[in-house]
């Protein structure tokens, strides 16, 4: 029965079963074979398949010919039925595919003609809030691997020319399946800062894929984080587009490894700043001027287009400037193609199209909204509709002359493109079925999970040296809170859906379980009952919540230490899930105070998809540990660095608000953005709001310390076109080994427009052993000095870069200054040079930098200098204010005025008596 066409086979045997994917059939009722073989059909010859079974090899039925020439070839053989429905996305069984595996039916259905692509075919995940799917094809990975062979197999053998459909699935922290190997969400990968660490989940993601069966994966996401509320900032690496481009490559390259997968990435363009960070139908109107959608969104799509060659873009929902991305020729054929030179084909983000028409009100009818998208550039239209729905307009348009033939063999070719990229045509089956169940979620793979947890974990604070904690002297340790016993972070949609997770409880109970006793109380649910109102209707606790809190105060007076795991999951964060408050949700603050009250040294553990103004904690607790969403090994990272088994070295990919009033409030920012006014509270003092992040940018503690020195630049003075080295000396000072993560911004001094204050242009993860020097070397590219001028060309101008090196954002170790030579409209930088001499009236005006804070200023005045001076600082607005009035002082090593902190963009020394020469200047914060 194996070796008989499959329509005669399915007459047989399937047919009598029906739709029941659990039961079995004549065809599968044996355990798959260590190798997939389909069949002494005669399509299947040495070397090649006779995919139009017509006896010979066309050419693009050969490997050996070229890939246009195979192209073109099936292009030329293709009906319009057969075009179309290349055109088209079938979401996979129990979402609109009513069938397990092939039927008789299926020759009588739309896609008898064969389609573009099955989406989440057998992945498990049947819709938000339901069980997974009930069916024995969705593992082991053999069986799996099985059916989707056997689902491709109908497309080879029983459609005309046999072209073989792309097998898409989710992938963003592990290929989306009811068991593949589990990595933290892409928000904790990108706090790992490790490009090659990124590089091989990629790779292991596009395995397992090619394993199971599937050929295109909708990963990475290469949105920007700008809006911490934003329900979806699980899902980006984080604020720069930079640091967002660098892994994106990364990750990308790896999935896309020897073409096992083509790699699509999402969501193009403008997506993640929708108007209040707003969700579901309110994905529009993202509010950002043209320039920050260059210089932000867009940089890494241009970065992984060029660097990683990704065969797969998935177009956004949104507008921009009220143009929607879907209906737009200028963002999917003249940027995307044109500029930035993609080659593979572009699929629809759900509903994109028929947004065009039931909430842009861009189209008339489903009709035109099919015509603007493929005029557009739109190839492959993926939604939860079926098929026909997408494919009977567009042979409607034909019909009537809407749009062209032409047009339409230039969006199918694109489609025939990546099938041959991956192989589709040379091998359309996976058949090393015994690999799929040695390798998919096995254990060499969840080696590289493990450390992915581990390098995503940030220590925010570690008050006297509260971590590690020393197994030896705890005896009781209380585990607390809605997050400590949690495992559904690791398990939502995107990513694998059944495996099995640590916990952080369970990691803490494997690892100490001998050593000493664990005592466990939730203390309160992850929300109370009437959140989200309750965040601006606060009511007394219930009585079941006190109980709650008390029970979890009083195990942790009764113990050594405290370790309260708090945070978010999918209630609070996701698709679909954005807040309007950055607080600690529901009671966990009332629960974390109630602990801390105890005395007892108590340990804040974050487990969340987004920055959370975690003040009072900041204030109060010892220590604070940020998870994210660690993946499957989260519980055994957590414990392992809790107890100095690992050195936590990540860093923050975003900003820390303390306030969600401050939004926007992220990483990088224009000259003085982030700036407030005042820093003195109460009725007397100038403060009116709340200044500053809660944590910056690249912001992160380890248990030992690190020193930078010896900073290089080579040449120091550069063309236009030409890159430039940097080096220095990075050195672990303390007892134990560690990770640092070292991090190069440029600074432009002079710009024709305003630049961004810093621009993160290089990193590196650093692992160093106690004692340790190492020589870091990074080059920066021509590109990275560059801006939009004010004809938005991209230019490099000539003048003076500030090479900043740092532990974070505002941690600067090093700086040094490289010059750029050439022809431009950018004038020499006005140098403030000592000595400077001033009369009475006179004054000398410098900038202390657009964040600057400075509590006073060192001045090395001449011998002859005699009289009176004030300092005055603005901050905005142009007018200067005095905070201190002094005599002039000589002194050899220089003399420091101290006046009460503020911001300050300039500062004025005004001689008011007298005269005098300064010689040194230094201000001070």
């Amino acid at each position: 029965m194996r070796n008989l066409r499959i329509t005669k086979r399915f007459a047989a045997g399937l047919a009598v079963v029906g739709l029941a994917c659990c039961t079995e059939s004549p065809a599968c009722a044996s355990e798959p074979a260590e190798r997939y073989d389909p069949g002494n059909n005669p399509i299947y010859r040495k070397g090649w398949i006779d995919f139009n079974k017509n006896g010979r090899k066309d050419v693009y039925e050969d490997p050996e010919a070229a890939l246009d020439d195979r192209i073109e070839d099936l292009l030329s053989q293709m009906t319009i039925e057969e075009k179309t429905c290349q055109l088209v996305t079938l979401y996979g069984y129990k979402r609109v595919l009513q069938d397990s595996l092939p039927t008789p039916g299926w020759k009588d259905q739309l896609w008898k003609d064969g389609l573009g692509a099955i989406d989440e075919h057998l992945n498990g995940f049947v819709q938000w809030g339901k069980p997974l799917l009930d069916c024995d094809l969705v593992w082991p990975a053999s069986r799996h691997a099985w059916a989707i062979n056997e689902t491709q197999r109908f497309f080879v053998e029983e459609t005309r020319l046999g072209i073989p459909v792309d097998m898409t699935n989710e992938g963003i922290r592990g290929v989306e399946a009811y068991r593949a190997t589990n990595f933290p969400s892409q928000l904790g990968m990108g706090h790992t800062w490790n490009r090659e660490l990124l590089r091989k989940t990629g790779r292991i993601v596009g395995r397992e894929a090619r394993l199971l069966g599937y050929t295109n994966i909708y990963a990475p996401v290469l949105d920007v984080g700008r809006d911490q509320r934003w329900g979806r900032y699980e899902e980006v690496f984080g604020e720069s587009p930079y640091l967002v481009a660098e892994l994106g490559v990364a990750m990308a390259s790896g999935m896309q490894t020897d073409y096992q997968v083509a790699s699509t990435a999402k969501h193009f363009a403008a997506y993640s700043n929708n108007k209040g960070a707003r969700e579901g139908m309110s994905r529009v109107d993202p509010q950002m001027p043209p320039r920050e959608v260059e210089n932000i969104h867009l940089m890494p799509f241009r970065e992984v287009i060029r660097r990683a060659g990704i065969l797969g873009v998935m177009s956004s929902y949104n507008d921009y400037d009220g143009v929607p991305i879907q209906g737009s020729r200028y963002w999917l054929t003249e940027r995307l193609r044109g500029e930035m030179g993609f080659r593979g084909y572009v699929v629809s983000d759900s509903g994109s199209v028929e947004y065009l028409h039931n909430k842009h009100h861009t189209a008339v009818n489903q009709l035109d909204a099919v015509r603007q998208s493929i005029e557009a550039g739109l190839n492959v239209r993926c939604n939860f509709w079926h098929p026909e729905t997408y494919v009977m307009p567009l042979r409607q348009l034909l019909r009537e002359g809407l749009i062209t033939e032409e047009l339409l063999d230039s969006r199918v070719r694109d489609v025939l493109r990546v099938k041959f990229l991956v192989g589709l045509f040379d091998r359309p089956y996976q058949t090393d079925l015994a690999a799929a169940d040695r390798e998919v979620d096995g254990p060499e793979h969840n080696e590289v999970a493990l450390q992915a947890s581990r390098e995503s974990i940030v220590l925010l604070k570690n008050e006297n040296s509260t971590l590690p904690l020393d197994a030896r002297k705890i005896r009781r340790i209380a585990v607390l809170g809605p997050n400590a016993d949690a495992r559904g972070f690791a398990l939502g949609h995107y990513g694998p859906l059944a495996v099995e997770v640590t916990s952080v409880l369970d990691g803490l109970k494997k690892n100490l379980g001998a050593r000493c006793e664990i005592v466990y109380e939730k203390g309160c649910e992850l929300v109370d009952a009437a959140w989200p109102l309750s965040e601006i209707f606060r009511e007394e606790m219930t009585p079941e919540e006190k109980a709650g809190i008390r029970r979890a105060a009083e195990a942790a007076s009764e113990s050594d230490v405290a370790v309260v795991v708090l945070g978010g999951g999918s209630r609070t964060c996701g698709e679909n899930c954005s807040r309007s408050s950055l607080d600690l949700p529901g009671r966990q603050e009332e629960l974390l105070r109630a602990v801390e009250a105890t005395g007892k040294p108590t340990v804040l553990v974050m487990i969340n998809g987004r920055p959370n103004s975690i003040n009072w904690a900041d204030a109060h607790v010892d220590a604070i540990v940020e998870a994210w969403y660690p993946g499957a090994h989260g519980g055994q990272a957590v414990y392992e660095v809790l107890f100095g088994e690992y050195n936590p070295g990540g860093k923050l990919t975003v900003t820390f608000p303390r306030h969600v009033g401050q939004i926007p409030f992220n990483f990088p920012y224009k000259p003085a953005a982030n700036t407030d006014g005042g820093l003195t509270p109460g009725p007397g003092g100038n403060q009116t709001r709340i200044n500053g992040a809660l944590y910056d940018f690249g912001y992160g503690l380890s248990y030992t310390t690190f020193e930078y020195a010896d900073l290089r630049i080579e040449p120091q003075t550069i063309r236009q076109d030409e890159p430039f080295r940097v080096s220095f000396d990075v050195t672990n000072t303390g007892q134990r080994d560690g990770d640092e993560v070292v991090q190069l911004y440029i600074h432009d001094v002079l710009s024709s427009v305003t630049t961004y204050e810093k621009n993160l242009r290089g990193f590196d993860r650093v692992h160093l052993k106690a004692g340790e020097t190492r020589r870091v070397t990074m080059q920066v590219r021509p590109q990275d000095l560059s801006l939009l001028n004010e004809r938005m060309e991209r230019v490099v101008e000539p003048g003076d870069f500030d090479v900043l090196i740092g532990a974070s954002s505002t941690d600067i170790r090093l700086k040094a200054t490289v010059t750029v030579d050439g022809e431009g409209p950018v004038a020499p930088k006005e140098v403030i040079r000592c000595p400077y001499a001033l009369d009475k009236g006179g004054s000398l005006i410098l900038p202390t930098g657009g964040d600057g804070r400075p509590e006073g200023v060192e001045i090395r005045w001449s011998k002859d200098s005699e009289g009176t001076f004030e300092v005055q600082l603005m901050s905005g607005g142009g007018q200067f204010l005095t905070v201190g009035s002094y005599p002039i002082r000589f002194s050899r090593s220089g003399t420091l005025y101290r006046f009460r902190r503020t911001n300050a963009s300039e500062m004025r020394i005004l001689i008011t008596e007298g005269r005098g020469r300064i010689e040194a200047l230094r201000v001070t914060e």
